[in-house]
């Protein structure tokens, strides 16, 4: 077996206290961690950014600090812990779902870390993973979308929106997306969305019933959350599925569940980790994705590759909606 050095300590982000960018402390001299039983240890080429984080940084989830952020990764398998299943080796490039990931090293769980495809290259399992099988996920059970359903896709040019508009290309829905200047009009276009409103100037709610006939969507995929909740709810269409995965607004307040009676609605906060809880589960995803990505020629857009020490400036630009596709870091010692 071969066996590469790993170094006692490492760069990393740490988090002490909630608040905005400014909590976010690179420092130098953090120890390496240890692969427990069932983990590896990996060295991170790149490190996926996404507004989940955010979330832990500010407090709106609730996480005990000290705690480095950071849910993905891509890189190189460096040690096995024991117990790790067979088929994987020192040195192999692989994808992982773990935490601690602001980090050059990451102790992962086996249980999420899949192969790179030697054909798929660097920055794209990073760039795909987290939000790639999200999308996924929400068409294929938050609400299984089928060939010429009218689907509303909020920040159609965000992380997750690109991917929605792709693989619901794919499926032959009718999309329509929305997003807030002409240039992510155009990003959003280009990879799938039939229709787009600029909501920063033109009524959402009139312009989809206008694009639909009257007819509402049957489903709408929203990661905006406070903001849109309401209009979604009156955009929908009879037995329609309002899939409300994200906050960048702030979260929905309480909802009377009555008022899905009228349209027979249904209204689902899924979240990614109850679909690939299973070790098959993620596989079978996983393995959809890239495959997608290698076959079909997804796109993976990378909206810029952060050195990881300019982690604030990172997500001061994805809470401003300054950035189309996927955010990464890379630890100086990639």
């Amino acid at each position: 077996m071969s066996t590469i050095t790993v170094p006692m300590t490492m760069g990393g982000v740490l988090v002490t206290e909630t608040g905005g960018p400014e909590v976010l402390d690179f420092q130098t001299g953090l120890p390496v961690p240890e692969p427990k039983a069932g983990e590896f240890l990996v060295k991170n080429d790149f490190i996926g950014i996404n507004f989940i984080d955010t979330y832990f940084r500010a407090g709106l989830y609730k996480s005990d600090k000290p705690e480095i952020l950071g849910r993905e990764g891509e890189g190189t398998i460096v040690a096995l812990g024991q117990d790790t299943p067979s088929g994987f080796s020192v040195g192999d490039r692989v994808v992982w779902l773990g935490t601690a990931g602001y980090a050059e090293y990451s102790a992962v769980p086996a249980a999420t870390t899949a192969h790179i495809p030697p054909d798929l290259p660097p920055q794209h399992g990073a760039a795909s993973l987290i939000q790639g099988v999200t999308a996924l996920t929400l068409v294929r059970e938050s609400h299984p979308v089928k060939a010429g359903d009218w689907v509303l896709v909020h920040a159609a040019a965000g992380g997750v929106g690109l991917w929605l508009v792709q693989i619901l290309r794919a499926i032959g829905a009718r999309t329509i997306g929305t997003a807030s200047t002409n240039e992510k009009i155009e990003l959003a276009r280009e990879n799938g969305a039939q229709w787009m409103i600029n909501y920063s100037h033109e009524d959402v709610v009139e312009r989809v019933k206008a694009i639909t006939a009257g007819e509402g969507v049957i489903a709408v995929f929203d990661g905006v959350g406070k903001d849109t909740f309401e209009g979604d709810l009156e955009m929908l269409a009879r037995k329609g599925s309002l899939v409300s995965y994200g906050n960048a607004s702030g979260p929905v307040p309480p909802v009377t569940i009555s008022r899905l009676a009228g349209k027979n609605l249904k209204l689902m906060r899924p979240q990614l980790y109850g679909y690939i809880a299973t070790r098959a589960e993620f596989e079978h995803y996983v393995a959809e994705l890239f495959g997608l990505m290698l076959k079909d020629g997804l796109n993976v857009r990378v909206h810029e590759v952060y050195p990881l020490q300019d982690v604030a400036r990172a997500h001061r630009d994805l809470e401003a909606r300054k950035t189309t596709g996927k955010l990464l870091l890379r630890p100086r010692a990639a």
